[in-house]
């Protein structure tokens, strides 16, 4: 059950940002380019830290690297407050820099903790149940945030440049001021954990040594690195599309922020549903073959969103979420398949392309203040083909086991 729960708190984390990319940009006066780095700082940290993280626990354990993961996540949390007190865009990016880092660490960790958690026949269900909980995270992340966080209180330029400069701060002021509490929270759920997993006495997995057939360099498995860039270009869609979900709607259908929340919060749901039936369809359809329907759906769908105008793009754009359900563990596991005894160092690789999602949303960001934000969703749409052309070159492939789950 803690370990599980580790599956939940990751998700409800990383699926706060499209709240807070809104959020921000109204509280802290941001262009569209500098409320993505809010995805960048958070996305690096699989970057820099996923390799440090498995070094770590190789040394002090899976237990020991849980629980330095949810005390870097408790205090990242903890910082949101002073981050809002001075308004500081640079504060809130750190504090969203260290609750990554603890998420990679606890990423790291609990996908192959749980698989060995009890017995092999079972791992690969235990996994699957343990992704539920992420994938209801996903859910209620922008549900409860957007009831929380999100003020519903917008105004344009020409409202703020009437306004007096204390009239201005105090609106300011009032915005930031909005995720203290939430924040504050998190914080405290995620330190009551950490402290449970620290009295509770947990089995510490050895690990088999790797050395065998370990000559050769990894650069040259062709699968993987086509692998690798495959997750780096998906993450960073994923990311692109979830985060500026909330601006599209609104710039594109009129749809206030708090409702546009709802609607994120039910095309997450579909993100959730489409795991579940993602795994039964894969009974009936090789992995690869799902991997390349999916993703010509999902470059389809975008088009779509980008031509129409209103409510019918939005949903388009929802019934990309359900697209992108099987995505990451199905290209994880494409990847690292017939790695032998070097899967682990091939995970790091594919781990590491996480870090995708911190420089597209940059990048789209960049593309909505040069043109407008429906059009910068050609960004995500150029990475599905990514996604497909991987996708084509696995076809002969006809069954993976789900390896883990993001």
């Amino acid at each position: 059950m803690l370990i599980i729960s580790l599956f939940f708190l990751w998700g409800f984390a990383l699926n706060l940002n499209p709240i807070l990319i809104p959020h921000l940009k109204k509280a802290c006066q941001l262009s569209d380019t500098q409320s993505a780095f809010i995805d960048s700082a958070s996305y690096i940290a699989y970057f820099l830290l996923a390799i440090p993280a498995g070094k770590f626990m190789k040394r002090f354990g899976y237990k020991g690297g849980i629980v330095l993961g949810l005390l870097l996540f408790a205090t990242g949390a903890f910082l949101f407050y002073p981050a809002a007190q001075t308004r500081s865009y640079v504060f809130f990016l750190s504090a969203l820099f260290i609750i990554a880092s603890g998420l990679t660490f606890l990423e790291t960790a609990a996908n192959p903790y749980i698989t060995v958690l009890g017995d092999k026949e079972g791992a690969t269900q235990r996994l699957n149940f343990a992704q539920s909980f992420n994938g209801l995270a996903a859910t209620l992340a922008p549900l409860l945030g957007g009831m929380f966080i999100l003020s519903g209180e917008t105004l344009d330029a020409d409202v703020q440049a009437a306004m007096s400069t204390g009239q201005l701060n105090s609106y300011l002021d009032k915005e930031a001021s909005a995720v203290q509490v939430p924040f504050i929270v998190i914080g405290l759920v995620v330190l009551m954990v950490a402290i449970f997993l620290m009295r509770t006495p947990l089995p510490e997995i050895q690990d088999n040594n790797d050395t065998a057939g370990s000559n050769g360099s990894l650069w040259k498995q062709k699968n993987l690195m086509l692998g690798v860039v495959a997750q780096f270009f998906y993450v960073g869609a994923q990311v692109c599309v979830s985060s500026f979900f909330i601006r599209f709607s609104a710039q594109v259908a009129g749809i206030a922020e708090k409702s546009a929340s709802l609607f994120l919060s039910g095309a997450l749901l579909g993100f959730m549903a489409g795991r579940f039936i993602g795994t039964f369809l894969m009974k009936y359809i090789s992995p690869s073959k799902l991997l390349t329907i999916y993703s010509v759906t999902n470059i389809i769908l975008i088009l779509v969103a980008i031509a129409l105008k209103g409510k019918p793009s939005v949903y388009a754009l929802m019934g990309v979420e359900f697209f992108m359900s099987i995505m990451f563990p199905t290209i994880f596991s494409l990847s690292i398949r017939d790695l032998g005894p070097r899967m682990k160092e091939g995970s790091s690789y594919v781990i590491m392309a996480i870090v995708g999602g911190a420089v597209f949303p940059v990048l789209m960001g960049s593309v909505s203040d040069m043109t407008n934000i429906q059009t910068a969703y050609i960004v995500p749409a150029i990475c599905f083909a990514v996604v497909c052309y991987f996708a084509i070159t696995n076809l002969q492939v006809k069954k993976i086991k789900i390896a883990t789950s993001h």
